[in-house]
């Protein structure tokens, strides 16, 4: 991969290093649930690569993934958010969480598309654990349906989001080839959360 290739994915992720794994989690103070729910996806970077780049999948899968794997992921996310509600000690969620990091992160640097049944199944398994956090860590003076639609709200605009970039990639000079390098980011962040979850 050519160093032009490299800078530009640096540039593109490389700047959400300078938040550590506590910031995922920020929006516990906010008595109002719907700020509170989309402050969640938004400002944690482990949610926030993950939901953009579901985005970014569907888009290069095309077709019908474009909605469907994004919102597979949206409603096995209120599945987990639900669950993490009403059993808020279940263990090795974030290990999940950073797998999805990870995972997604790799399928953008391969840069082979995925057959969509197979990214939906994935992305359900993934919306799960992200769920689970967002249900386990809302505020206790949220109101839960507001903060679900915060956080369902959050998404959806992440998973645009994804799209967008998905699209716009292979319509600029070397953008797979950007789009490929910051994946290759993405999985290194992923892992660099890992270790921090090992310590």
């Amino acid at each position: 991969m050519k160093s032009k290739e490299l800078i530009g994915g640096v540039l593109f992720l490389g700047t959400l290093l300078i938040y550590s794994t506590s910031y995922a989690h920020t929006t516990h103070g906010h008595v109002n649930g719907f700020i509170a729910g989309i402050g969640h996806p938004v400002l944690g970077v482990d949610h926030f690569l993950a939901m953009v780049a579901v985005g970014i999948v569907s888009a290069g899968i095309a077709g019908k993934a474009i909605w469907t794997v994004p919102l597979t992921f949206v409603l096995s996310m209120l599945v987990g958010g639900v669950i993490g509600g009403y059993f808020p000690n279940i263990p090795f969620v974030e290990f999940g969480i950073v797998a999805s990091v990870i995972a997604l992160g790799l399928v953008i640097a391969i840069g082979k598309n995925i057959m969509q049944i197979i990214a939906m199944v994935f992305v359900g398994i993934f919306g799960l654990f992200h769920g689970y956090a967002h249900g386990t860590e809302m505020p206790a003076m949220a109101d839960p349906l507001l903060y679900g639609a915060g956080f369902v709200t959050g998404t959806i605009g992440l998973h645009l989001l994804g799209v967008l970039i998905g699209w716009g990639a292979d319509k600029l000079p070397r953008g797979s080839e950007v789009l490929r390098a910051s994946g290759g980011i993405m999985s290194v962040v992923g892992i660099y959360f890992f270790t921090h979850l090992l310590v």
